[in-house]
């Protein structure tokens, strides 16, 4: 008996030792190493001198400017997101013919095959001179500036996230039991009570893991404000290439690092609390 169990939680130990060594290596090493970082001192020289000091907390309001801008553009574009993944995934799962699903759903994943670099290089053509303001000019409408925009920033955001928020909710829409709208029909519920009372309730889930997940890529976004921006709206993550390779000033650096996991940490917590509360599912998985 004991020896059985032995083996088996020998055999969890093995199984489970590769992923815990990686997540070890690759994940608490570097978070604790930043952290370190986080309550030191820069160097004279750029970079990281050891000390014991909050005084890269209490700087933060130094960069604002570039969490003013993640706070209010990243919870924009991953509503953007949602406001259009979503009818795309309701029509994917609970319209579209079972024999083009497939074929759709490609269409949905294709451009994540083509780097999101070269897919932000074609936008700033769109929006550049030469594209969309140079129509405008054409038919009369002069000087429309669209490039170095908040709102190219979020169109960039809209197009570069949208499949990752359009795959969550398809999963929670197309695993739900269509006896369900049925029974609202019958019971006299209008499509749109069916819609709000069942449909938007049980894909709630997905709805909050694809928000979260957006969201929290978001908040590190560096190239679409860089390439969509052009250095006139800084993100956090502008603010950390920066901070670590122009300024070396690490220990500030960090500091908005860690900052910027706590952030995330409170955006998963809240998609928990509101996904339990309203659906009553047990969490968000960003799997």
């Amino acid at each position: 008996m004991h020896g059985n169990k032995f083996r088996h939680n020998l055999l969890t130990a093995l199984l489970l030792g590769p992923a815990a060594a990686w997540l070890v290596v690759f994940l608490v090493l570097p978070f604790i190493a930043i952290a370190v970082f986080s309550v030191g001192e820069r160097a004279p020289e750029g970079g990281y001198q050891a000390a014991f000091t909050l005084a890269q907390y209490a700087n933060l309001p130094a960069r604002a400017t570039a969490f003013w801008n993640t706070m209010m553009l990243a919870p924009m574009g991953a509503l953007a997101c949602l406001l259009v993944a979503y009818p795309v995934a309701y029509y994917l799962a609970l319209q579209a013919a079972q024999r083009w699903r497939l074929i759709l759903l490609a269409l949905v994943v294709i451009p994540f095959w083509t780097s999101l670099l070269m897919r932000t290089y074609a936008w700033m053509y769109v929006l550049g001179g030469r594209g969309i303001p140079a129509l405008l000019a054409y038919v009369g409408f002069e000087d429309i500036r669209l490039i170095n925009t908040p709102g190219a920033v979020l169109l960039g955001i809209v197009y570069g996230y949208l499949p990752l928020m359009i795959l969550p909710i398809y999963v929670s829409l197309e695993r739900l039991d269509r006896r369900l709208l049925e029974a609202s029909a019958d019971l006299g519920a209008t499509p749109l009570s069916t819609f709000l009372g069942v449909t938007l309730k049980l894909s709630l889930p997905g709805v909050m893991t694809g928000f979260s997940l957006v969201m929290i890529l978001l908040l590190g976004e560096y190239l679409i404000p860089t390439l969509l921006g052009g250095g006139k709206v800084f993100f956090i993550g502008n603010a950390l290439v920066d901070l670590f390779l122009q300024s070396r000033n690490w220990p500030f650096g960090s500091a908005i690092a860690i900052t910027l996991v706590l952030v995330s940490v409170v955006v998963l917590i809240a998609a928990n609390r509101i996904s339990t509360r309203v659906s009553g599912a047990r969490r968000v998985d960003l799997i």
